[in-house]
Formats: C-alpha cells, structure tokens, sequence
C-alpha cells in the first residue's frame, strides 16, 4: 500500500450519544384555603378540593366561611333534622333528602346547608346535579342549624337564599330556643305562622308538618308523630301522585 493510499483511508468515527434532559413540569403549588379569603367560586372549589381534610367550607357572597368544630348541641339538632325530613323524604317520591350537600348558587356563593329537601327537576324542581356532580340551583327548602339570632345564617346566607328564590328557608336557633321558617312571598322572606297547636305547615311540601315545642324539647317521637299526620292528609296523598308516585295507602 502506498503512501497515498494509507492517507486516503477512512477511520469510522462512533458517534457520541450525549442524553438528553427532559425539563420537569413546573410544581402547582395551590394556596390553602383560609377563613376570610376573597376568592372567585372556581378558585374557592380548586382549593376546595386540593385540602380533603377540610370538611365543611363556604363561600359567601365571595368570602370564604369556615365553621369552628360542631359542638355536641349543634350534633343532636342536626340529627334530628335529618330523621325529621328523612322521613318525609321516604314517604314522598321524586323529593330528594341532601346532609350537608354543596349547592351552587350563584357566581359568588357556594353554601353547605345542614338539611336541603330538592324535588327531581324531572317533575318541576329547580335545583339539578352537575356533570362533576354539585347541586346547581335553588333547593325547594334549606334548613340551617344555628346557634342563634346573631349567626349569618339569619343575615348574609338568608339574603343570599332569598336573592336565589329558595322558596322555604328554615332556621333553628338552638341557644335561643326558636324555630324561624321562611317562606319566598313577592321576593321576600316572611315567617310561617304556627297554628293554634304550635305545628308550622309546609307551603311548598304538603304534608311536612313540625311541632315546634317538641323539637326544641328534644321530643324526636312526637315531632315524628305530628309529622305522620301531615303524611296522611289528602294534601300530602295529591302531592304524590302529582309527583308520579302512589300514596302509601295505595300501595302493595
């Protein structure tokens, strides 16, 4: 091989395989969500969401509201609330029963009653669900446990329920040993009279009866008792059938 010849040889040259950096998405760092915050409502539910040991948090008329721990007599009421309309809801098909739900109001508020009472909007209720699964809208009847008359359940949140046309509103006041209920009249709230045996009736929900004093007495069994008699009136028996059900003296 002559000179020339080993001067024109090739060498191959491996390449040199340098990796690559892939960048790191940035961290999302959600706020914590704090009680007097001034958020929108999509903000408040983004970190809503990011904190699940947060149990009950509120956003009204753009303010975030976190409760302080529930105390014992703020418990037993909320139970009995439940048992109260729970059986009224068993008895009333298309009438939906919600234990501390999530309501959507409005742009600004966002509210966690303690008891709701909804009518499917399938047979003319007002409040729907969500695809992300809220409830949208105004309930028929909220019903809040307070401690008493200075709590913004009787001031901001009535305000707020009234502007949204939630027909019935009903307020307990444990402390002060009162029942307040509300009913939408013209575009305001006026109070439901009790009649002559102290029982409050329903406007909107036929049959739902509530003999005050026995609630405030811690007196489940009769409140259940007056309640039963509503559930057997003609009243309660069209409102079913208006509702696509059958009266439970009809049935089986």
């Amino acid at each position: 091989m002559t000179l020339a010849e080993v001067m024109t040889v090739e060498i191959p040259v491996r390449p040199v395989y340098v990796p690559t950096r892939v960048p790191k998405p940035p961290v999302v760092r959600i706020p914590p969500l704090e009680n007097g915050d001034w958020l929108t409502r999509r903000e408040f539910e983004r970190r809503y969401e990011a904190m699940p040991h947060i149990k009950r948090a509120e956003l009204i008329e753009g303010v975030v509201h976190m409760p302080s721990p529930v105390r014992a007599s703020h418990g037993k009421a909320h139970g009995q609330a439940i048992v109260w309309l729970g059986t009224y809801c068993a008895a009333t098909p298309a009438v939906e029963l919600g234990d501390n739900t999530t309501i959507r109001l409005d742009l600004d508020n966002e509210f966690q009653p303690d008891v709701l009472l909804r009518i499917d909007p399938t047979v003319g209720g007002r409040s729907r669900i969500s695809a992300d699964d809220y409830v949208e809208g105004a309930p028929e009847l909220i019903m809040e446990i307070a401690s008493s008359s200075t709590s913004y359940d009787l001031h901001d949140k009535l305000k707020v329920y009234r502007r949204n046309r939630v027909q019935e509103y009903v307020v307990w006041q444990v402390y002060d040993r009162r029942v307040d209920w509300f009913i939408l009249s013209e575009d305001e709230y006026v109070s439901l009279p009790a009649d002559a045996s102290g029982v409050i009736h329903s406007q909107v929900f036929p049959g739902l009866r509530l003999a005050v004093e026995a609630l405030l007495n811690g007196d489940l069994a009769s409140v259940l008792a007056e309640l039963q008699k509503g559930l057997e009136t003609p009243e309660h028996a069209a409102f079913v059938q208006r509702l696509g059900g059958e009266p439970l003296a009809r049935q089986g």
